[in-house]
């Protein structure tokens, strides 16, 4: 099957991206604005580059085409914490998926235990393998497209030690949730790499 992406809706381009690459991490991004902290899941995100230390977050808009809380906050603030999910918190971080007014925190309606490891960040998410603490790099213009690519670099990390099973190569390795098409997958089994010849 051969498909012309021309030919294609939005919605139909989304869904056969989604579905076919795979896995993607899902990770909080935590914003603040005015005292209100938004804890919004996004799986549109990957590691950019290590010089400079970037991540890149693709920020959609709310379901009435206003801008979504995490956009506005990290281009007002300039800072963002990005927290990795597991396991243990994939029901919460399905939950907070669910769309909220400005007003409200997702943290205090699904009960988001929230820690500050950091005065000048926004908090972590109480219990995430991993967060890095990141300020606005820069952005990109999509032509078309109402999707945002935003940048960020990483300023500090947090790991939690249970984690970490070699501090001195820092061999990581947590239950990652990802998303898999319209299902989630945790990432558990390591698979360790043939040699090559």
């Amino acid at each position: 099957m051969l498909i012309d992406y021309r030919n294609k809706a939005l919605t139909q381009r989304y869904q056969l991206m989604a579905q076919t690459i795979i896995p993607r991490p899902i990770a909080w991004v935590v914003t603040e604005n005015d005292g209100v902290v938004n804890v919004a899941p996004f799986s549109y995100f990957m590691g950019l580059s290590s010089e400079p230390a970037t991540m890149v977050i693709s920020v959609g808009h709310k379901s009435d085409g206003s801008e979504k809380d995490t956009l506005r906050n990290l281009r007002e603030s300039k800072k963002c914490t990005i927290c990795m999910v597991d396991g243990k918190l994939l029901e919460k971080m399905h939950f907070s998926s669910k769309e909220l007014d400005a007003s409200l925190s997702e943290a205090d309606v699904f009960n988001i235990p929230l820690t500050r490891p950091y005065e000048n960040f926004p908090p972590m998410v109480e219990g995430t393998p991993s967060a890095f603490f990141c300020e606005y790099y820069q952005e990109f213009e999509l032509k078309g497209s109402k999707t945002i690519p935003l940048v960020v670099e990483i300023k500090q990390q947090y790991i939690d030690d249970s984690c970490v099973s070699d501090s001195e190569t820092m061999h990581i390795s947590y239950d990652a949730v990802a998303r898999v098409g319209k299902s989630y997958a945790m990432m558990s089994e390591e698979i360790k790499p043939p040699k090559i010849p």
